[in-house]
């Protein structure tokens, strides 16, 4: 463990900034406080006390003067001279759950990847063709993309990749979305059927049965699946010509 001698800064991580919220600063059963020591290779107890140097109960000896370690309007001030605290905060298991040392470079860094990602999915999106920015927004807002113009289809895509950059990115990374919304656009257009059980999907001319979703599973996504099979494949094809 590394001590560094000057004043450090912690926050909520819960997003709210409750007027006091004290979290445990020793081990009970309904909190338990425990470290894993990988030196010793054993679970060890953890207690703050100010007046004992260590955060550790088995290294405190005499009488230890506890105090609880509480949080004002979402933050915690911890001095360079309070170095047992330092340590017990360091090593608490709420550390990175509940509570976060605030590090300027840190936070610097994380913010400059997220504004990476977001521009790296803005471009995705305003390079993406309609069909593919239907199939996207139609997991992000349902069945209402058949009624969008696509300038509205645009719109909303450069929103979304905006606003949710990482699932965004996913979202265009993966292939069955697109084959889910074949799908979709297929029974739409009455080239095929979904039963009313949404356990058989057929051709809507004939009724003849194309396949059967397995059990639990979402049939549009079933459908997607059984598209890159060999007898898919075909029907995938046939669909295509008449929805031109």
């Amino acid at each position: 463990m590394e001590n560094e001698f000057k004043d450090k800064f912690y926050y909520l991580m819960t997003g709210r900034t409750p007027l006091t919220y004290t979290i445990p600063s020793k081990h009970t059963r309904r909190y338990p406080l425990m470290y894993f020591d990988k030196e010793k290779g054993y679970q060890r107890e953890l207690r703050y006390a100010t007046n004992m140097q260590s955060p550790f109960k088995d290294e405190q000896k005499g009488d230890a003067t506890l105090k609880h370690i509480v949080f004002e309007n979402g933050t915690l001030t911890v001095r360079a001279n309070q170095q047992n605290l330092q340590k017990f905060l360091e090593l608490h298991p709420h550390n990175g759950v509940i509570f976060k040392e605030h590090k300027p470079q840190e936070i610097a860094e994380d913010q400059y990847e997220d504004l990476e990602t977001e521009i790296a999915a803005m471009n995705i999106a305003y390079e993406m063709d309609i069909e593919q920015a239907e199939a996207i927004l139609r997991v992000e807002i349902g069945s209402h993309v058949s009624k969008m113009s696509s300038k509205e289809l645009k719109r909303d895509l450069l929103l979304f990749a905006k606003r949710q950059p990482r699932t965004f990115i996913n979202l265009s990374e993966d292939e069955n979305v697109i084959l889910r919304n074949f799908g979709i656009n297929a029974v739409e257009a009455k080239i095929i059927k979904l039963s009313s059980d949404q356990k058989v999907f057929s051709w809507a001319s004939n009724g003849r049965k194309l396949m059967t979703v397995p059990f639990d599973e979402h049939p549009y996504t079933a459908l997607a699946s059984w598209f890159k099979t060999d007898e898919g494949i075909e029907v995938y094809k046939s669909i295509e010509k008449k929805l031109k």
